[in-house]
């Protein structure tokens, strides 16, 4: 596996092989099993896999964990390889942004609601690196993690909306053996906060339940099922329960079959986790420009 940190060299590197499958995972790092999935699901479907490995600092907030984010590039080095990865691009900030951020990439509607209000400018920072990303490398498909199914909506919109010629990859949420939703944060919980952060998916499937077994027909009855479950969760913090048409994103009033998303984000401590469900449930999508 190649490891490349100018922009350049990994054009000149790639040229020559355009006429390759290119798949393409980007990542903060810090890797775990949830991107080495996304990895190998890239290494089955291309000739050629990149990785990207870049903490961006354009979508972290003020007062967020943009200094204390986990890093080990030596280890995502190894394990992006054993996982299929072809090239690990790892720029620097000083690479991807040499004048600063004065174009940046906004996606409206999509970013008002979950993840987009909580975290104001987040989704300006992903959209723009994604297209950075999606220009230097210009891969055929790209793999994104369905845990961040907001992200997903909006990466599907930027490349319909700007008919970028890549096909978007949502592959299925890699879980812990409890139900917690793999991420790179939770290396931040203690002790006692993991064993609490299985309430998220343990609530969610529950009310997937209610939902398949017909006493759940209405959004706010959802919305209330898991509020009231979670609420009772000791050191646990709601920032929100919102359950919406998917990938919409827009309000709902009954769940008679079209597609939804029951989402959550909460703090336990110091940590944000988010997690979120599918209605009707299913292996994860695919969009292609038109």
């Amino acid at each position: 596996m190649q490891k490349i940190e100018r922009i350049a060299q990994l054009r000149d590197f790639l040229r020559p092989h355009r006429e390759r499958r290119l798949g393409l995972v980007p990542t903060m790092g810090y890797l775990h099993e949830g991107h080495l999935s996304l990895i190998r699901q890239a290494a089955k479907e291309c000739e050629q896999v990149v990785v990207s490995v870049f903490v961006n600092p354009l979508q972290f907030g003020p007062g967020e964990d943009l200094d204390r984010y986990p890093r080990d590039l030596e280890r995502d080095q190894k394990l992006a390889g054993e996982a299929g990865a072809d090239i690990l691009f790892t720029p620097g900030v000083g690479e991807m942004y040499p004048n600063g951020a004065k174009t940046t990439v906004r996606i409206t509607g999509l970013t008002d609601r979950l993840c987009g209000a909580s975290r104001p400018g987040h989704f300006d920072g992903v959209a723009t690196v994604v297209s950075k990303l999606f220009h230097i490398v210009e891969p055929d498909r790209a793999y994104f993690g369905q845990k961040d199914a907001q992200q997903v909506a909006v990466i599907q919109q930027m490349v319909q909306d700007l008919n970028f010629p890549v096909e978007v990859v949502s592959c299925p949420t890699v879980r812990e053996a409890d139900g917690l939703a793999m991420s790179s944060r939770n290396v931040y919980l203690s002790p006692e906060e993991r064993k609490q952060a299985a309430i998220l998916y343990k609530t969610l499937r529950e009310a997937t339940r209610e939902r398949e077994a017909g006493r759940l027909c209405r959004a706010a009855e959802a919305v209330q099922f898991i509020r009231e479950r979670l609420e009772k969760a000791e050191g646990l913090l709601i920032d929100y329960v919102e359950v919406l048409s998917y990938p919409e994103l827009e309000p709902l009033d009954r769940l008679d079959g079209d597609r939804s998303i029951a989402a959550v984000a909460v703090r336990l401590g110091s940590t944000r986790l988010i997690d979120n469900v599918i209605w009707p449930q299913e292996e994860g999508t695919r969009c292609t420009s038109p």
